[in-house]
């Protein structure tokens, strides 16, 4: 059954609109709240967001939430996502909270809930609180409402998570590091820990106001880091999203690595170590197949989950893995982990790059990606993937790029939208068996 409110990561939506409005988050909160009243201790949860205006107003409205129904609040102010769910784990809450859009524009925002093991929820649970969000909720007796409060040293507490993770024999000495926090939230937390650890931290994108969060900064804007990088005559840079569960690093020179190069660094470094489970990684249908054939020639194998790092995480922890990500920057490392945590992986690039001796462009470059083309069709209804004609095409195009590409076509789960991806050893047969197939979807939308 699809679900009315829960999208693939949470809630999201512009704020002061249906779903994202304050009378929702109580509505959440108090859905949520009542569904996690498990046993006769007094019941806790974290509340993080990110830097946007509209998260002070569905703070409040979650906090009253909560409350209403008897759950004691614990609020942590901006902090990363995985910050969040770390903190959810280790303070023995119920539930965790984090108030942030992501990479999405300020005006944008969401809501995102962990349970007491720090994973994101089950599809069965969303589910579950989804009922209850339409439906009547108890409150408590006047003498039961829970109690809220801040607390001053969650931000310390995640900075010794995040080092915990570096290498006890390594420092950053010597490391001149951009760090681009996207105006959002770790503009405290990631240019400390990298300080901390020693580097020489030149840091941008840490002047949130409210409206700035990922505006021209940011993994998904990286320009003004490697402008900055290489004005700056710095070793790497590191550009974090708005939650700060995504990273992209541009190299000495400016160039962008993607979260596939870092994987495949990551998955190498650990492999040497003796550290890496499940004999290769998992990533998302999405990943360069020269990805794939580079981890072959190392032995480790690549598993293909659906596009989101939920289904990433889920085959991960199915399956034995340690590692898995996006090509857009989630990485999990779930020794360390239960969700994307941009600096937790980019400490352990930065690790590999200072153990190497080498320079950033030589250690994060591991493969030549295939040419890759991906094109969006908009049709107004129906299913047009079912028809015979685009089947036909589908079905042509696999077989001219078997053994030299790879095709991937999926409907958009937000939009009327289908995606059209393409790549392989000849970029000309790519954008041929690209147009082919958006032509034929056209026609059968018509």
């Amino acid at each position: 059954m699809a679900r009315k409110y829960f999208g693939t990561d949470g809630i999201r939506g512009a704020t002061n609109a249906s779903p994202m409005t304050a009378e929702m988050a109580m509505k959440v909160g108090m859905a949520a709240g009542a569904y996690f009243l498990r046993g006769d201790h007094r019941h806790r949860v974290v509340i993080g967001k990110d830097t946007r205006l509209s998260g002070y107003m569905l703070e409040s409205a979650l906090v009253a939430g909560f409350t209403s129904v008897g759950m004691d609040v614990v609020m942590v102010g901006p902090m990363p996502t995985p910050a969040v769910a770390m903190l959810t784990q280790s303070m023995r809450a119920d539930i965790g909270v984090m108030i942030s859009a992501s990479h999405n524009p300020y005006a944008d925002n969401g809501i995102k809930l962990f349970g007491p093991d720090g994973f994101k929820l089950s599809d069965e649970a969303e589910t579950a609180i989804e009922a209850l969000i339409d439906g009547d909720v108890p409150l408590v007796a006047s003498s039961k409402i829970g109690r809220a409060r801040r607390i001053d040293d969650a931000q310390g507490r995640y900075i010794h998570f995040a080092k915990s993770t570096f290498p006890e024999n390594l420092r950053l000495d010597g490391m001149r590091i951009v760090l681009d926090c996207a105006n959002g939230a770790a503009y405290k937390v990631a240019p400390s820990a990298l300080w901390e650890l020693g580097a020489d931290v030149v840091a941008i994108g840490v002047t949130p106001d409210g409206t700035n969060i990922n505006d021209g900064v940011g993994s998904t804007a990286p320009q003004a880091l490697a402008e900055t990088v290489v004005a700056s005559g710095a070793d790497i840079g590191i550009a974090l999203d708005g939650d700060a569960d995504r990273l992209i690093v541009v190299d000495e020179t400016g160039t962008i690595v993607d979260g596939d190069q870092l994987m495949a660094t990551i998955a190498a470094s650990w492999a040497r170590q003796g550290r890496l489970k499940g004999g290769g990684l998992v990533a998302t249908v999405m990943s360069n197949l020269g990805l794939e054939r580079h981890l072959a020639a190392q032995g480790l194998g690549l598993v293909r989950t659906q596009v989101g790092d939920r289904h990433v995480l889920e085959k991960m922890r199915s399956s034995g893995y340690n590692v898995g990500g996006e090509q857009s920057g989630h990485i999990i490392l779930s020794d360390y982990a239960t969700t994307g945590d941009g600096l937790v992986a980019a400490l352990q690039i930065l690790a590999e790059v200072k153990r190497s001796g080498a320079r950033a462009g030589e250690v994060l470059h591991r493969f030549e990606p295939l040419p890759q083309l991906l094109k969006n069709v908009r049709f107004g209804g129906g299913k047009p993937l079912d028809d015979e004609a685009v089947k036909a095409v589908i079905a042509q195009a696999e077989a001219e790029l078997a053994g030299k590409g790879r095709l991937v076509i999926r409907p958009s789960g937000t939009e009327p939208v289908i995606r059209v991806m393409a790549e392989g050893d000849d970029p000309g047969q790519v954008g041929r068996v690209v147009d082919r197939i958006c032509d034929a979807v056209r026609k059968a939308a018509a």
